[in-house]
């Protein structure tokens, strides 16, 4: 018997791979539908089924969908948002359109709009930071005047951490109100800028499944002014109270926002006065706080996933108990990767999960002060934290690598 196609609308260079294996061990054709599929090196290396469709046609996707389903039989659709949050809005819109397991349209376009989720959480009591909408620089400016400086200016609309900046001082607030307005900043839909309170405190994601938390990240960033993750721990190390108030605060979050089905990924900080949601993203976390959770607990979060989109249920039960960590590599430098080395030392040390670098020797290194300055990853686990924090440092000690300087203009024009 054929097996039925599991469509994947776009890719993703962390959890893409481990998406096409999940389906593959549960019995499914995966089959990718994406804008550019060579940009994601798994699909050829695995000589996988892609289909080359522009993704914001609506009508150019049913259609492909619907030459699939008479071929294959379509079990479910999911996908990966990205840089492109509509990606999972439209997800949602073909599986109403052929009746399958799937997200609320609706809810996933407000819930990317920030200010939207900014204002329904505050409708529904959850705490979260004082902000306000601007729309130009003057707006900006008296915003932060209210809240009062240090304040988070980020655009309204955006993932990944792409054009967020803590300013602390007026200076600040200019250059970076000049960067989001002014043409540096690529946007996707008209200028719209969040200026927010900074809620100071050890920074969490929790990670839910339907109305289940199934564990708490604990997320650590490189210093201010932007924020790159340097380190991720599963499960945080948190007293029960504390898991507690920010797993409650974490679910209230989702009938204020209309997300009853499928992952979602809750960012908090602990306050002084307690638990404060920084943002709701109805999607899973990216790599590696998947396999983080499965190292730890056991809990297969992409497979289970896939589960409830094909219409089954779900195993979100706690199988196992250790420690798990994630530690960022990030570019210290722009310029032109020259060598990485060490990756296969690192990754032969005992308790050592993963290692996984995200560029190629040549490559241009151009530093954004968002997601794309990490240029891989290292995931180890153990027993408990302290040995798998010593596991992980001994893994980075063992990655080197080198980045040749971009030359100046007065090299440039020497040259």
């Amino acid at each position: 018997m054929a097996r039925k196609a599991l469509i994947l609308i776009e890719g993703h260079r962390g959890n893409g791979q481990l998406y096409v294996q999940a389906a593959q061990r549960l019995g499914l054709h995966p089959i990718t539908l994406s804008a550019d599929p060579t940009q994601y090196e798994y699909l050829a290396a695995e000589n996988l089924q892609t289909i080359r469709v522009d993704i914001d046609n609506l009508d150019a996707l049913i259609q492909e969908c619907s030459r699939l389903h008479a071929t294959f039989g379509i079990a479910g659709i999911t996908g990966f948002a990205g840089h492109d949050e509509s990606v999972s809005a439209t997800v949602g819109k073909l599986c109403r359109c052929f009746d399958l397991p799937g997200p609320d349209p609706a809810s996933i376009e407000q819930c990317y709009d920030k200010f939207v989720q900014r204002q329904l959480l505050a409708e529904a009591g959850v705490a979260i930071p004082a902000y306000r909408l601007a729309a130009n620089a003057t707006d900006v400016e008296s915003s932060a005047a209210e809240i009062g400086l240090p304040v988070i200016v980020k655009p309204a609309v955006g993932s990944g951490s792409m054009g967020v900046r803590l300013c602390r001082s007026p200076d600040e607030l200019a250059e970076h109100t000049a960067y989001l307005l002014e043409g540096r900043h690529i946007w996707r839909s008209p200028p719209r800028v969040l200026v927010e309170e900074f809620a100071e405190g050890p920074a969490y994601v929790a990670a839910v499944m339907g109305h289940e938390v199934v564990g708490i990240v604990a997320a650590d960033y490189h210093p201010p002014p932007h924020f790159v993750y340097r380190e991720c721990t599963f499960p945080a190390p948190l007293t029960d109270e504390e898991h507690e108030r920010m797993a409650d605060v974490s679910l209230s979050c989702l009938p204020a926002l209309g997300l009853d089905w499928g992952p979602k990924s809750v960012e908090l900080r602990l306050t002084k006065r307690g638990p404060v949601v920084i943002e709701v993203n109805p999607r899973l976390s990216g790599a590696p706080t998947p396999l983080l959770i499965k190292l730890a607990h056991g809990v297969d979060l992409i497979t289970e996933h896939i589960k409830l989109v094909i219409g089954d249920e779900p195993n979100l039960r706690k199988r196992d108990s250790r420690t798990a960590v994630g530690r960022f590599l990030v570019a210290d430098s722009d310029g032109t990767l020259d060598w990485t080395d060490g990756a296969g030392r690192a990754a032969a040390l005992p308790g050592v999960a993963e290692i996984r670098l995200y560029v190629k020797s040549k490559a241009p290194i151009v530093r954004k002060g968002d997601y794309r300055d990490c240029i891989g990853h290292v995931v180890a686990a153990s027993p408990t934290y302290a040995q798998t924090e010593a596991i992980v440092q001994r893994a980075v000690a063992s990655i080197g690598w080198s980045i040749t300087p971009l030359p100046t203009v007065d090299e440039r024009e020497k040259a």
